[in-house]
């Protein structure tokens, strides 16, 4: 199925170090050019039909890289999870490819402009572990869609998957077109150093400074989709009981491996002990068994297993009260499945790992506040997270909290609702990320808008800009400067230059 034009074969190109696949597709770009709409299209089609074509084949890896990860969470999580917002940037690609035309008053002089997107080239692509196809897949859609070239670096923690991935993309793409790499910690690292035209990484904060770290020697802009501890807040006026629920539902999700996972729980401190009770109520009736529950998602491998059972047992050992949602008759944490049960923890201090380091699994921190203003004073001290929840009512309370914290992205009374609209953007800021992606935001963020402007008049505009100055210039140049003081100044209300002007109340602006 591949349709590349170059006359080196896919054999030659399977094993090849990154940095001549690097070459062949810059080669390829330069030498073709930007790609229609049509061939876009045609790239995105063949990305979708090799993860259609081969559900079963994923399935399997998938499951088998998890140890336990059931067939219909991989499909709605991966699969189901990437359709909608593929096929929304698929059907916009003409539109979002059209030049603009900036204001008309240029041609009034004479002057005729356009921005132009056009490609950035070759694009690296780094993608996690805890989604490892969804999240390639949508932001290579999103570089195609743009008229690039992709190259992609499996994760190595999600190995079978990465080598099927590896393994199928020759079947549908010239390696000109795109190609998959795999390999351990040092095949990734010698990735971020190559010279891309923009590298896109999904992961932890800790790696994601190491790549921005690697990209900036070769000056690589860098797309960062990271983690961070996503707070939720039960506002004082929300039924305790369902939201409850609703947050032990979605703390759940992939066993908690989500990088849009409730993390920690701001609860009322007079109805902290209500909502611990209705937490573990939810744990029981949504797992009435885990170690033999194929819908109970395991560790992906020891190390994440060790790691999250470290956070849960050092806390522990410092104060902190901690229970653990262990149906009768089972033994829970178990090594062998990297299975660890519904976990809640209380009562921690600040200076608890689990404090501050994301958890990335089947366990939520419960934090008592008094006000409101509590909350908003903890999240603006620290690093911003993705997502912060609010659980309750969107009234003035939801209002201030959002005006008055920074996130990624807000979403109110269920899960990663930020993620829905198609065409909304999707990313970090801060500790969590730069950059976004999906909907007209992956295609901006994998194309450069350039500026062309021409003009045939019979002199040159920009010569009064250049010595020896006529002498109405600097007439002009007075005057304008003048209007612009006077204009300023009215708009700040106070007379004279220096003068310190109190800024509007913006609540009443």
């Amino acid at each position: 199925m591949s349709t590349g034009t170059t006359e080196q074969s896919v054999g030659d190109t399977a094993s090849a170090a990154p940095a001549a696949i690097l070459e062949l597709q810059r080669q390829a770009y330069v030498r073709e050019g930007p790609p229609s709409a049509v061939v876009r299209q045609h790239r995105i089609d063949r990305l979708l039909a090799m993860v259609l074509d081969n559900l079963d084949a994923y399935v399997d890896a998938l499951a088998r890289d998890f140890g336990t990860r059931s067939r219909t969470g991989i499909l709605f999580a991966e699969i189901m999870g990437m359709l909608s917002t593929i096929e929304h940037t698929r059907s916009h690609i003409g539109k979002w490819m059209r030049p603009r035309n900036p204001k008309p008053i240029a041609r009034l002089y004479g002057i005729r402009a356009q921005v132009q997107p056009t490609p950035l080239g070759v694009v690296g692509i780094i993608g996690p572990w805890n989604f490892p196809l969804q999240l390639v897949v949508v932001p290579a859609a999103a570089a195609f869609a743009a008229g690039n070239r992709v190259m992609i670096k499996m994760s190595e923690i999600t190995a079978r998957t990465a080598e099927l991935t590896r393994s199928l993309a020759p079947e549908y793409f010239d390696p000109s077109e795109l190609a998959v790499v795999t390999g351990g910690p040092d095949v990734g690292a010698a990735f971020t150093e190559l010279p891309f035209d923009h590298l896109f990484f999904t992961g932890s904060t800790r790696v994601g400074r190491l790549v921005q770290r690697a990209a900036s020697a070769n000056l690589v802009p860098v797309t960062l989709e990271l983690g961070g501890k996503n707070p939720v807040v039960v506002a004082p006026n929300a039924d305790v009981t369902r939201a409850a629920a609703r947050i032990a539902r979605a703390r759940m999700i992939n066993g908690g491996q989500v990088c849009v996972s409730p993390d920690y729980v701001f609860v009322p401190e007079d109805r902290i002990d209500a909502f611990a009770d209705a937490l573990g109520a939810g744990f029981r009736n949504t797992f009435p068994a885990v170690a033999a529950n194929e819908d109970y998602t395991a560790c992906v491998d020891q190390a994440n297993y060790d790691r999250v059972r470290a956070l849960i047992d050092e806390a522990r050992a410092q104060g902190a009260r901690v229970e653990q949602i262990v149906p009768p008759g089972e033994t829970l944490p178990d090594p062998s499945t990297r299975k660890i049960p519904p976990t809640v923890v209380r009562d921690i201090t600040d200076d608890m790992r689990i404090a501050t380091e994301e958890i990335f699994g089947p366990v939520l921190v419960l934090r008592p506040y008094a006000k409101l203003t509590d909350v908003v004073d903890h999240l603006s001290g620290g690093h911003a997270p993705l997502v912060a929840y609010w659980y309750g009512p969107g009234g003035r309370d939801f209002r201030a909290f959002v005006r008055n914290t920074r996130s990624g992205g807000v979403s109110r009374n269920d899960f990663a609702l930020n993620m829905f609209p198609e065409d909304a953007p999707f990313g970090g800021v801060g500790a969590s990320g730069m950059g976004a992606y999906r909907g007209k935001a992956g295609f901006d963020t994998f194309t450069h808008y350039r500026t062309v402007v021409g003009t045939d008049l019979p002199f040159v505009i920009t010569a009064l800009a250049a010595p020896p100055f006529p002498r109405f210039i600097h007439r002009v140049i007075d005057i304008a400067l003048r209007a612009a003081h006077r204009r300023t100044r009215r708009r700040l209300g106070a007379r004279g230059s220096g003068r310190r002007v109190q800024a509007p109340d913006s609540k009443n602006s």
